[in-house]
């Protein structure tokens, strides 16, 4: 079998499962992978590109000891510190990306968390945001329990983002204040919730192709609706700062077994698109179907999502939001 024909199966309504021989991906042919993945991607997503865009609700300080990330106090990063951002700011940028035609808008905080007064804010920021914009909302907020993801909910929020980072086996070596179960349960509830639950990783920190693949099946058996692929760009002051950057090949095949493995789920390119040629283009037509854009609430983010729209029509995908039909 080659990768057209297994793709040609996934659409009949075959599903990849741990018991099958998944170094098949690592072998096959890239192009013939890519273009089945592609295939894939127009059957079950069809041509519309979901867009999300982030604002950075609160930064540094984290005590987690994550050993990619800029915002983790463990790590010596000049990354900006600040407390939850003023509603006005959140509210700006949201309204800024609903003109642009952003499908959501997302508040991510760093921290465990979040809790108390600060958690209590952003309530009240997706209720204005619910109450005068039509574009979709996201939270990304740490280990929230069921009662905070049901008052996000509530609040206007369909969309809970909560990465797994890499697989179980993995895991340990990338963090240790926190375990890979822990963010199992946690997805389990943003299931149980009703709410879109978007999980992914990082590709690139050291990990085998085996604990991609892995990755790859574990947010299958998950039901995960959108999947962030993040290639990691590494950032000085981090344990991962000497790591070389993945190539385009390796990334494109990575996206590729993903669609494969999560045929109805939203694969979203995330950090590392400057290692793609046109900040992704190929990647588009390889199983990706979703991505981040923009760039808080900044000219140059408008320029993005600009941009990143003119690439996509070129394509001839459909960047039009639900709230705009």
């Amino acid at each position: 079998m080659n990768a057209l024909e297994l793709a040609q199966e996934i659409i009949e309504g075959r599903r990849i499962t741990r018991a099958d021989d998944l170094s098949f991906f690592l072998t096959c042919d890239l192009k013939e992978l890519c273009e089945g993945a592609d295939r894939i991607r127009g059957y079950f997503i069809g041509d519309k590109v979901d867009l999300c865009s982030i604002i950075n609700g609160r930064s540094g300080r984290c005590p987690e000891d994550c050993k990619y990330c800029a915002q983790s106090a463990h790590n010596h990063t000049d990354c900006e510190v600040y407390d939850f951002l003023p509603e006005d700011r959140i509210i700006e940028a949201c309204k800024m990306n609903e003109s642009e035609g952003v499908d959501r808008f997302s508040i991510v905080t760093s921290g465990r968390a979040l809790t108390g007064e600060e958690f209590e804010k952003a309530i009240h920021a997706y209720e204005t945001m619910h109450r005068e914009c039509k574009i979709d909302l996201c939270a990304s907020m740490g280990f929230l329990n069921e009662e905070q993801l049901h008052r996000l909910h509530e609040a206007g929020v369909t969309s809970y983002h909560h990465n797994i980072e890499t697989s179980k086996r993995n895991f340990p070596n990338i963090c240790t204040t926190h375990t890979y179960d822990q963010k199992i349960e946690t997805l389990k509830k943003v299931k149980a919730e009703g709410m879109c639950a978007c999980s992914g990783g990082i590709i690139g920190m050291g990990e085998t192709w085996e604990d991609r693949l892995d990755m790859a099946i574990s947010l299958a058996e998950l039901g995960i609706d959108s999947i962030p692929i993040n290639a990691l760009m590494p950032i000085k002051g981090t344990p991962l700062e000497d790591l070389p950057r993945l190539t385009e090949d390796d990334i494109l095949r990575t996206i590729a077994f993903f669609r494969y493995i999560n045929p109805e789920a939203n694969i979203r390119l995330a950090a590392g698109r400057a290692l793609l040629t046109n900040d992704g283009e190929i990647a588009f037509q390889s199983g990706a179907s979703a991505t981040i854009t923009g760039n808080m609430l900044t000219t140059a983010a408008c320029a993005t999502i600009r941009s990143d729209r003119k690439m996509l029509e070129s394509l001839h995908r459909d960047v039009t939001p639900d709230y705009l039909r």
